[in-house]
């Protein structure tokens, strides 16, 4: 099924000229060798191309690529009766057409030699150098004779650990199946559908994640045509039914035209038609379309503040639609988009959508990061007062974004060649990232849906085993919590480094290093699984001892004088009294809420002062995270800081959280806030406060 048949026009649409025909210029390029002063009349049209973004290129190595390539693989035909050097021609048109350097462009053109010819690496390394040599191997196929099943997982991990070194690598890579796709209609139906699924999981989110836009729609459109053949005729009939659909953005553009050169902003008004896959969504979103869900406008200005200026005019000249503003120019995507996104409704109410950006973040937002040049250019001499200042010779590299660093961290653990094809999916499923802050200032950067759990792998790789909470935004918070873009996460690791994830952690991992490493942890210690509650599951209380005489004095002779068990108050707390039954008087805080509650029955109030025997009676709710050997870590701060213990109660956990209950009788009221230290610093106890209400005891 070729292009022309499921997005007829969309590469021409985009570039403003017809298509070239490679057909025929492929075998024109048989028939003998061009004049030594010119290119080949077949890559005439490439060099075109290339030197519309690179006015100076040196089109030298091009035209020796060219003939190597033309050379080693001629006799050979496409399945489509073509000659085959009519594939390398067409994959480095689309790479020219969308920018790329020479570099690329010449790699692109041998990108097949070694693989299907008598080619090898060290000739490409010898004729036109390391880089070119190194791009050419990171596309070759591994041979299924040698790796059998494995052969396209272990390939695609090749290719990703090349383009963690290089990324245009998988520049030249998502090239090649676009005109692979392009021309599958020659293909058996059942293969159509398998390399169709392969770019749908695989090339299309990495083209996604790669920012090359222009790329990643036409695949789309071609293997939404494959897969879903009828939703495609629907939406082709929808799209041919109301053709003149952007004549509703176009009278809007000439509005926004009309103001913008009122407001003296150089700006360039573009319409945008959705592709075929995006007009599907919108249809299943929408409904019923109107004319203007049929495309989108484009305003082009010249500096990021005139992006601003234009996004004035429009939100004080037509009407915003709030919820739709987005903007990508302070917070870039991770696949480094910018652009400011809007909305207005016109006269009539149909809305119309509005992407406002620079031509640089048009350029970049279309082909991603093949707008960028080289970025293994070595680093010019900056001229400074001194004078010029030598590049220290490393290579800063814009295109190794945080989702290519971890799935090249964790590729590492999968040797099985079915796990890593699995995982790939499943991480490339992730179709957004976000950036959480660690609490020393750094940034994580995680898929969308990700959890505490994968925050602390991805901060402490294997040390995250011990991982017992996390504190998000300030506010603690369990493991298994989401997180958001922008937030804060504060990671609590235990000192005990033999503790080991619990398995329903896999539960709320979504990262594959995470997986990897809990599953890994998990096999390696079948008996040693952390109990997300160490602690016993019924209530424990125990009783040392009596309580002591209270050292609390009324003004009431003979009066027994009881210190409240609901906040076991202790000197030099602020205290009152109220008589109770039996001639007795029972002492709280001032704050309990007891004491709200006797004055609401007119109960007498009785002053009460401590005397001078200093042992204290008092109640503390330790909150911790469950762990082996907790509660004898809690006993043991308390025995250290001379306390004894009254009771003590644990409450069943919740959510991997556990409530120790303490009734402590001290020697001494002024070591309280010291034993509350000495237990706060008990790994796994995030707080410790006085009770506020009954204790539990015996």
């Amino acid at each position: 099924m070729s292009a022309e048949a499921t997005n007829p026009g969309a590469h021409s649409r985009r570039r403003g000229r017809p298509r070239i025909d490679l057909r025929r210029l492929g075998r024109a390029a048989l028939m003998g060798p061009a004049a030594r002063d010119r290119l080949p009349d077949a890559i005439g049209h490439v060099a075109e191309a290339h030197r519309a973004h690179h006015p100076d290129a040196d089109l030298t190595i091009l035209h020796k690529a060219y003939v190597l390539a033309e050379s080693s693989h001629r006799g050979q035909s496409r399945k489509s009766g073509e000659p085959y050097i009519t594939h390398p021609l067409a994959v480095t048109l689309i790479l020219a057409e969308l920018g790329a350097e020479t570099t690329t462009l010449t790699a692109s053109l041998l990108h097949d030699t070694v693989e299907d010819t008598e080619v090898t690496l060290d000739q490409v390394r010898r004729e036109f150098g390391a880089e070119v040599c190194y791009l050419v191997d990171g596309v070759t196929k591994l041979e299924k004779v040698d790796y059998g099943a494995a052969a396209e997982p272990e390939t695609f991990r090749k290719m990703l650990v090349a383009t963690g070194n290089d990324v245009r690598v998988m520049s030249i890579k998502l090239a090649d199946r676009l005109h692979n796709m392009r021309t599958l209609g020659v293909m058996r139906p059942e293969k159509q559908a398998r390399i169709a699924k392969v770019t749908r999981d695989v090339l299309i989110p990495l083209a996604e994640r790669l920012g090359v836009q222009a790329l990643k729609s036409e695949l789309e459109d071609l293997v939404f045509a494959i897969l879903h053949p009828e939703e495609y005729e629907r939406t082709r009939a929808v799209i041919a039914e109301n053709a003149t659909a952007c004549d509703a953005l176009a009278a809007i553009a000439v509005d926004f035209r009309a103001v913008l050169r009122d407001a003296g902003i150089a700006a360039e008004v573009l319409i945008r038609p959705r592709h075929f896959v995006s007009v599907h969504r919108a249809r299943l979103k929408r409904g019923e379309l109107r004319g203007t869900d049929f495309g989108r406008l484009l305003v082009l200005v010249g500096e990021d503040a005139d992006c601003y200026g234009v996004l004035g005019e429009l939100h004080t000249c037509f009407t915003p639609v709030i919820s739709e503003f987005k903007d990508f120019i302070a917070a870039p995507k991770f696949n480094l988009y910018q652009s400011l996104h809007t909305a207005v409704a016109g006269p009539d109410g149909a809305v119309a959508e509005v992407l406002i950006r620079t031509h640089q973040m048009h350029k970049v937002a279309e082909a991603g990061v093949i707008a960028l040049g080289n970025p293994y250019a070595p680093v010019m001499p900056v001229t400074t007062a001194e004078g010029a200042e030598p590049a220290d010779g490393e290579r800063e590299d814009p295109t190794r974004p945080g989702w290519l660093s971890r799935l090249l961290e964790w590729q590492q653990s999968t040797p099985d060649p079915d796990t890593f094809w699995i995982s790939l999916r499943a991480d490339l499923a992730q179709d957004r990232e976000i950036t959480v802050f660690r609490a020393d200032g750094g940034a994580l950067g995680l898929p969308a849906g990700a959890s505490c759990v994968d925050a602390a792998y991805a901060q402490y790789g294997d040390q995250a085993h011990t991982c017992i909470g996390a504190r998000v935004n300030g506010r603690l918070a369990t493991l298994s919590t989401v997180l958001r873009d922008g937030d804060t996460v504060h990671l609590l690791l235990a000192q005990d480094t033999t503790s080991g994830p619990s398995p329903d952690w896999l539960d709320h991992a979504r990262t594959p290093a995470a997986r990897i490493a809990i599953a890994g942890w998990l096999e390696a210690h079948p008996e040693g699984a952390k109990v997300p509650a160490a602690a016993p599951r019924r209530p424990a209380p125990f009783t040392v001892g009596r309580p002591a005489a209270a050292n609390a004095v009324v003004d009431l002779p003979d009066a027994t004088v009881r210190l409240a068990g609901c906040c076991t108050p202790v000197p030099p707390d602020a205290v009152t009294g109220f008589a109770v039954r039996g001639g007795a008087v029972t002492v709280h805080r001032e704050g309990c809420p007891a004491v709200d509650r006797m004055k609401a029955l007119d109960r007498e109030p009785i002053a009460v002062s401590w005397g001078d025997a200093a042992e204290c009676r008092v109640s503390l709710v330790a909150e911790a995270f469950g762990r082996p050997r907790l509660l004898a870590d809690l006993t043991e701060a308390i025995a250290t800081q001379g306390a004894a213990i009254v009771s003590a109660t644990v409450e069943p956990p919740s959510e991997q959280r556990v409530r120790h209950t303490y009734t402590l009788q001290l020697p001494d009221a002024a070591g309280l806030p010291a034993l509350m230290r000495a237990m706060r610093d008990v790994p796994g106890v995030y707080d410790v406060s006085r009770t506020q209400h009954p204790a539990a005891t015996t």
